[in-house]
C-alpha cells in the first residue's frame, strides 16, 4: 500500500477505466503523474475499494476516517483502498488537507475530466464500489445506513460496504450488490465553452449570483455553516446540481412553516421562477457571462451579527470540551459566574460555537440568584443551525438580576473527527432608562406521554391559558426530537373564536426555527394558546431510531420531548403574572378539583420519584426538567420538590 495522501492525474494519461459491454470493468495501468514524486500502485491481485469523495460534502466529512478505518482492517487481507474526487469545484490543495484532517493514508486521485466516474457511474459522494481481480464490480452504493442528509442515527444498522468485503473474500456473493448512494451530487455538467451565454440568457454574474446573494448567502459564505460556499462562480459550477436538487426536495433554503398560515420575520422561501432560472442555467451549460454584472457578494465583515461589537462576552468554560469523533454525546452543562455585580437589562444576546461543525445547538439560561423574582424560564439566547441571534424590538430587554449565573447547555453531534469547542455568548445591554417593556421566555410543557411502538400521528396536546396583563407574544419555538413530526398552534379568544398562528407541518429536529411574528399576538384579547404536537414512531419514518420502542419524556434524541418556548412582553413594572378571581364552586365541583390536583401530584411523583421516598430529589429528575421546570415547582428552594408544592402548581393549571 502507498501512503501517499492525494494524487493528481489525468485520467486520459494516468489510469483508464474501460467498461466493456456487459463485462467487468478493467484497469488499465498507464504512466502515472504524481504529487511528490509518488505513483499509484494498484494490485491486479487485490480486490480494490473505489471510494468518490469530496472535501466539503458533509457526508464525506462524515466517512473519511471511517474509511480508512476499514482500509486498516482488510489492508493485510487483500483489499486495497483508492479515493477518487470527480468534483469540479475540489482543488489538489483541498483534496490534500481533507486527507490530513481525516487521517486518510490511502491514495485519493483527481479525476479530473470525470471519466472515471463516468466509467463506473458514481453519482454522489461518498459513494463506493468493490472490484474484484478480474475487474468487476461486486458491490456499488452507500457505506452503511448511519448517516443520510439530514438524518443521524446513533449506530449503523447495516454495515453494506464491511458485508460486501467480508464476501468477497470469502468467496461468496454479495448479498445486496447495489444499494442507493447518499450524499452529495458530482456535477457532471461541463461548463459552456464560452463565458458568455449563446443559448440563453441566463448567466452567473447577472441572473444567479444575484439569486444566491438573496436566498443562500446568508449561510454560504465565510465563517457561516454552510459546508460550502456560494460566491464563488466555479464553486457555484462544481454545486450546480446538488443546488437544484435540494431546491427540489424542499431543503433548501431552510423554512418549515407553512406560508399559507401566518407572517414572519426573516422567512426564507425561494419562489419557483427562481428555481427555473437555475434549472435554465444548469441546462444550458452554466455559462460565466460578463463580469460587470457580478453583483457585490454579502460577506462576513465581522465576527458577530449586530453592528456593534459586544458590551461583553462570556464563554463556557477555560478550556475547550473535546467532543469525540463518534458515538452520542449526552448534553452538556456549564455554569459560569460572568461576575455581574448590578442588575443588567439585556437587549440582544448571540451564542457563538467554538466548533460549529459539531455543535447541534446551544442554548444560554439564566440562573438568578435564590429568592429572585424572576419570571418566565430564565432564556437568554441561543445557536440552532439556520436561526439568526435575536434583537429584541426598540425599548424591550431581558431583565438579569445581579449575582445571576449563566448555564450553557450544550447538545454536541460528533462529525467523524475528534473536535474541541468552547462556546461563547456576547451580551449587548441597555440602559434601564431605555427600557419601556421586559421580554422573557415562557413554556407550553407536557412530560407525561407516552407513543406507542409504531404511532405514526400520536398526538400530544399542550394549552397556556395564564398570561401577564397587558402582554404581547412576540414569537415561538417548537422543540421535539427525531419523532417529531408536526406542531400546531392556534389560539382561542376571549370571545370563542379560533385563529391558526403558525403550522409547521414537516418539523426538522435539525432545523429549529426561531418564528417571530411579523405583528406581535396580543394575549390580553387570547383566552388560550392551543397546541398540538404530532410525533412519528412508525418505521415509515427514517430518523426514528427504534420504531418498536414505547417512546416518552428525556433529555437524547432518542427519547422525545413536547415544548414550545415563546416570548412573552410586558410593560416595564407591570405585573408579571394574571391575577386569578376567586369564583364560588359547589361542593361537587370542589371534590372533582380536588381529586384532579391529587391525581396529578400522584402521576408527576410516579414519573419522577425514582427512590419512592414521596419526595422529588434534583438529581432524580430529567436534565431538560432541571432546567426547566424544577425551580418553578421547587416553592421554597431547597432543591427538593414536595406533594404540597405539586398540589400547589396543579392547583394553579385549574
Amino acid at each position: 500500500m502507498t501512503s501517499i495522501r492525494s494524487v493528481v492525474f489525468v485520467a486520459a494519461s494516468a489510469m483508464v477505466l474501460s467498461l466493456q459491454a456487459a463485462g467487468p470493468v478493467q484497469w488499465q495501468r498507464l504512466t502515472p503523474r504524481a504529487t511528490n514524486g509518488q505513483l499509484i500502485g494498484l494490485d491486479p491481485t487485490e480486490f480494490t475499494v473505489v471510494c468518490f469523495l469530496g472535501t466539503e460534502c458533509p457526508l464525506a466529512q462524515l466517512y473519511g476516517s471511517r474509511l480508512q478505518s476499514l482500509a486498516d482492517r482488510y489492508g493485510d487481507q487483500g483489499v486495497q483502498f483508492l479515493g477518487v474526487n470527480s468534483n469540479i469545484q475540489d482543488s489538489p490543495a483541498e483534496i490534500d488537507a481533507y486527507a490530513k484532517q481525516h487521517a486518510i493514508r490511502f491514495p485519493i486521485a483527481k479525476d479530473a475530466d470525470q471519466s472515471v466516474a463516468a466509467a463506473l457511474g458514481a453519482t454522489r459522494t461518498p459513494e463506493v464500489f468493490v472490484i474484484d481481480p478480474a475487474g468487476w464490480v461486486r458491490y456499488q452504493g452507500r457505506i452503511d445506513d448511519q448517516y443520510e442528509p439530514g438524518i443521524s442515527r446513533p449506530h449503523p444498522t447495516q454495515h453494506d460496504l464491511k458485508d460486501a468485503i467480508a464476501a468477497v473474500l470469502a468467496g461468496a456473493p454479495v448479498r445486496q450488490p447495489k444499494t442507493q448512494g447518499v450524499g452529495c451530487l458530482i456535477t457532471r455538467l461541463a461548463k459552456s465553452d464560452s463565458p458568455v451565454a449563446t443559448s440563453t440568457d441566463v448567466t452567473f454574474n447577472r441572473d444567479i449570483a444575484p439569486l444566491l446573494n438573496k436566498h443562500c448567502v446568508e449561510c454560504h459564505r465565510p465563517g457561516e455553516i454552510g459546508p460550502m460556499e456560494l460566491t464563488d462562480y466555479d464553486e457555484v459550477v462544481g454545486w450546480g446540481q446538488m443546488i437544484l436538487e435540494v431546491i427540489d426536495q424542499g431543503r433548501m433554503p431552510p423554512w418549515h412553516a407553512d406560508r399559507s398560515v401566518g407572517h414572519f420575520v426573516g422567512e426564507r422561501h425561494l419562489p419557483p421562477k427562481a428555481r427555473n432560472t437555475i434549472a435554465t442555467w444548469l441546462d444550458n451549460g452554466m455559462p460565466q457571462g460578463d463580469p460587470a454584472d457580478l453583483p457585490t457578494f454579502s460577506q462576513r465583515t465581522q465576527r458577530w451579527q449586530f453592528q456593534t461589537d459586544p458590551d461583553g462576552v462570556v464563554v463556557m468554560r477555560d478550556r475547550p470540551f473535546m467532543v469525540p469523533a463518534d458515538g452520542v454525546v449526552e448534553y452538556q452543562y456549564f455554569v459560569v459566574d460572568p461576575q455581574w455585580k448590578e442588575d443588567r437589562w439585556i437587549r440582544a444576546a448571540q451564542v457563538i460555537p467554538g466548533d460549529a461543525s459539531v455543535v447541534h445547538h446551544a442554548i444560554v439560561f439564566v440562573r438568578p440568584p435564590d429568592g429572585s423574582d424572576s419570571p418566565g424560564i430564565g432564556w437568554l439566547a441561543a445557536y440552532v443551525p439556520g436561526q439568526r441571534a435575536v434583537q429584541l424590538p426598540g425599548g424591550h430587554a431581558r431583565f438579569v438580576p445581579a449575582g445571576s449565573k449563566l448555564v450553557f447547555q450544550m447538545h454536541y453531534t460528533p462529525n467523524g473527527t475528534e473536535s474541541a469547542d468552547q462556546t461563547e455568548i456576547g451580551i449587548w445591554s441597555v440602559d434601564s432608562s431605555e427600557v419601556t417593556h421586559e421580554v422573557f421566555t415562557q413554556l407550553a410543557i407536557d412530560h407525561e406521554f407516552e407513543i406507542p411502538p409504531g404511532a405514526k400521528d400520536h398526538q400530544v396536546n399542550l394549552s397556556v391559558d395564564s398570561f401577564p396583563p397587558q402582554s404581547r407574544m412576540l414569537g415561538i419555538t417548537p422543540h421535539m426530537h427525531l419523532r417529531g413530526k408536526s406542531f400546531e398552534l392556534t389560539a382561542r379568544g376571549t370571545d370563542g373564536q379560533t385563529q391558526r398562528l403558525l403550522s409547521v407541518p414537516h418539523y426538522d429536529f435539525n432545523w429549529q426555527h426561531w418564528y417571530e411574528f411579523s405583528q406581535p399576538v396580543d394575549l390580553d384579547a387570547l383566552e388560550s394558546l392551543q397546541m398540538t404536537v404530532t410525533f412519528d414512531n412508525s418505521a415509515g419514518n427514517p430518523f426514528n431510531p427504534e420504531p418498536g420502542d414505547y417512546v416518552s419524556w428525556g433529555d437524547q434524541t432518542w427519547e422525545e420531548m413536547a415544548i414550545a418556548f415563546f416570548d412573552v412582553a410586558i410593560p416595564r413594572g407591570g405585573r408579571r403574572y394574571r391575577e386569578k378571581t376567586a369564583q364560588p364552586l359547589s361542593a361537587e365541583k370542589l371534590a372533582v378539583i380536588r381529586q384532579s390536583i391529587s391525581d396529578q401530584a400522584d402521576q408527576f411523583l410516579k414519573q419522577m420519584d425514582l427512590n419512592q421516598d414521596g419526595v422529588i430529589e434534583r438529581d432524580e429528575a430529567p436534565m431538560a426538567f432541571r432546567r426547566f421546570g424544577f425551580r418553578q415547582f421547587d416553592h421554597n428552594r431547597n432543591g427538593r420538590i414536595e406533594r404540597d408544592e405539586l398540589q400547589s402548581e396543579a392547583a394553579d393549571r385549574l
